[in-house]
This record gives C-alpha cells, structure tokens and sequence, in this order.
C-alpha cells in the first residue's frame, strides 16, 4: 500500500469526485450526434445526462450507509470499477434505451466513489480541517468544466461518440488502479455500525431528526442551484441576448468556473484561522448581493454585458465559501455516521439543484430569470442558516484558536 502525504490524498479524492462530472460534461458536445446515431431526439439524447444524475441520486442514498457498515475501501472500488464497466458498455449501445439504462447504472456507481470520498475525508479530519481539505479538493474538480467539454469534442471528432466513452472507461481504470494502490480503510472495524439489514439504513432517521444538521446540509445544494441555474440559462443569456460569439462565451464560461476555484482556495488559506462557522455566515450574504447586482443590472440594463458579468464574477467568488464551511459543520455533528451524513449532503445537493434550476426556465430563461433565481436562491440560504441555527448570534462563530481548530469543536457544538 502507497502511503499518501496530504497533497497525495487530495488529488486521490478528488479524481474520485472527478468522475461523474467528467462523465456528464465530456460527451456534452456528442449529444446531436448521438441522436442521429441512434434514431432519437434531442429529448431523448439529454435524458441519457438525466439518467446519470438520476442514478447517481440513487447511488449517494443506498452507497451511505453501506460505506458506514462495510467500510469505505470497498464501495470505493466496487463503484469505481461499475464506472469502467459501464462506459466500455455504452461504447457498444445499439439504441439509446440500452444508453440511458447503461447511464444510470455509470451514475449508481460513480455515486459509490463520490460518497466514500466524502466519508475518507470526514474519517481523517474534522471541523476546520475538513473545510480546508474540501476546498482544495476544487482544484482536481474544478477542471472538469473547464476542459472536459472540449477535450470531448476532440475526441468525438476523431473517434466519433463512442470513443469518449472509451476515454471515460480509461479514465476510470487510472484512478481505479490509483485506489487500489493508494486507498487505506480509514473506518477500522470497531467503528463500523454493525447491524441487521433491516436497519441498514435506520441512520437517515438520525441524522434527519437533526433540524440543525438538515439546515447545513442544504446550504451545499443553495450554491450548486445557484451554479446549475447559471449554465442552464448562459447560453442564452450571452449569445442570444448579448450576441457573444462561441468563442467570447467559451471564454466567459472559463472565467466563472476560475472564479469557483479561486474562492474555494482563498477559504482554504484562511479556514484554519478564522473558523468555517464564521466564513459561512460572511459567504451566504456575499452570495445574495452579487445576485442583486446581477438582478439590477438585468433590469435596468445598466453597464450592458460588462457589468452583468462583473456581478456573475462576484457571486461565484463568494460560492467557494459556502459548500466546504457547511459540508465540514454538518459532517462534524455525525461523525459516526460519515457515509449516511455524506450522501445526505449529496442527496440534498442534487434535489435543490435539479428542482430550483429548471425554475430558470418556466420563467422565461432570459438574463432576469436567471439573475432572479439566483437572488431568490441565495436568499433563501442566508434565511435558513439565520432562522434554524446560530450562526448569527455570537457562540456560532467566535473563533478560540488560532488555526480555527478549537473553533470547530465549539462551533459544533453550538451549531
């Protein structure tokens, strides 16, 4: 077994929560394609990305508790190589039935992977220090947007649909055997919640009896709702309304996922000292007033483009101190439960983000839906987290030590 310093771990788990977004947004430009290959629509086509995150949903809810039973190693690798399997199978799809059905399997065991990533984390580390590595984690994710659709494109263009499949399976393989050599059992025996199969997964009544923890563990989809309304409405925003070309728009989306990876680093630097408590109860406000800007700008029309994308810019920059800080709090109430709270968080993540998301487009899907949407969004976040724990009142976020590590037993506690 290779033994991994710090920065060896982060990029370990991080490829595992590469995965399912390499998987949704390599074969992004292959969709039309994929619809003439297999005698489909274009309805039928985007369902194959439905039925990964369907499966996904899935597999974060059933993998959780499982991980909490049998360890993370396991699942780890279990998931991991479903993920090859399917995407050599998808490779040989004869019709697009046979291709969704294959995705939600690819989305059921991508989940296994994501989710005892989420629980190695909480297994190593706790309060601050989860923050701290989750952010860093955004360096290894944060690329999939950035380059997977155009690495897609290239491959699609070489070696048709099919061989980006191929390359996902490849993928999948490498961080496969990087596990297999790298991934210690961080949940030993003695800890693991041995019990009948009935109650396999009595702990989501725990850990949802816990109104505190339910507040915090919605707060990471608030911010992926608030991303996911963005990409689903940019395209139109920008090119249509603003009549950027293709390439000025592949710029512009460039910069909005730089900004989501500059923010989470900067929470990184300064979590240790100042206290997750604290940088999300500054994070949720910053996010709401960029998306007042983005709504005023919208309106009125003031500034044009320029403007409208300096606003989008601050309100990504405030989405990095948001996920980690609360993730970290919420996983430190059950740390017994690492697996189950994990894919909780994730559960949420996807609900709040799918449902609040396609509100964008029943209003319209125009620059003031999604600059509206966005704003409500936020809002709503900032009222929970004010209305359903304490972070606003003093005992949630004074920090007792320097490195924030007292801060996160106290704030715990108070939270």
């Amino acid at each position: 077994m290779i033994r991994l310093d710090r920065a060896g771990m982060v990029v370990l788990i991080g490829s595992f929560t590469l995965l399912p977004a390499v998987a949704s947004d390599m074969y992004l430009p292959s969709l039309p394609e994929i619809a003439t290959d297999l005698s489909t629509s274009a309805a039928g086509a985007q369902f194959t990305i439905t039925g990964m995150v369907l499966g996904g949903a899935v597999g974060t809810l059933v993998v959780g508790p499982i991980s909490d039973r049998y360890g993370r190693r396991r699942p780890a690798l279990v998931g991991i190589s479903g993920h090859v399997v399917a995407s050599l199978l998808c490779m040989v799809a004869p019709t697009i039935g046979i291709l969704i059905g294959l995705r939600l399997v690819q989305g059921f065991m991508a989940a296994a992977a994501t989710v005892s990533a989420i629980a190695v984390v909480r297994d190593l580390y706790n309060g601050a220090e989860v923050a701290h590595f989750m952010s860093r984690i955004m360096l290894v994710i944060g690329a999939a947007p950035l380059l997977a659709p155009s690495l897609g494109a290239v491959i699609a263009a070489h070696g048709g649909w099919r061989a980006v499949f191929g390359w996902l399976a490849l993928l999948g393989a490498v961080v496969l055997t990087f596990a297999a050599l790298a991934l210690p059992e961080t949940l030993p025996p003695e800890r693991r919640r041995h019990r009948g199969a009935g109650s396999l997964f009595g702990g989501y009544a725990a850990v949802l009896r816990d109104g505190r923890f339910r507040a915090l563990a919605v707060l990471p989809g608030i911010t992926q709702a608030v991303v996911i309304s963005y990409v689903a409405a940019s395209p139109f925003v920008f090119r249509e309304e603003f009549g950027l070309s293709a390439q000025q728009f592949s710029l512009v989306f460039a910069t909005g996922g730089i900004c989501l990876v500059a923010s989470a680093q900067v929470n990184a630097a300064v979590v240790r000292r100042v206290g997750p408590a604290r940088l999300l109860r500054l994070g949720l406000p910053a996010l709401a007033l960029g998306g007042a800007a983005m709504v005023v700008v919208s309106v009125t029309g003031v500034g044009g483009v320029g403007a409208l994308l300096a606003a989008m810019w601050c309100t990504f920059l405030a989405i990095g101190f948001v996920p980690p800080n609360a993730s970290a709090i919420a996983l430190s109430r059950h740390g017994d439960r690492a697996g189950t709270a994990g894919a909780t968080i994730g559960t949420f993540q996807s609900g709040v983000a799918g449902s609040v998301s396609s509100l964008v487009g029943l209003l319209g899907g125009g620059a003031i839906a999604m600059s509206g949407v966005i704003l409500g969004t936020a809002v709503t976040g900032v009222l929970i987290l004010a209305v359903f724990t304490p972070a606003y009142r003093r005992e949630g976020w004074v920090a007792l030590g320097a490195d924030g590590s007292a801060e996160a037993t106290e704030v715990v506690g108070a939270l």
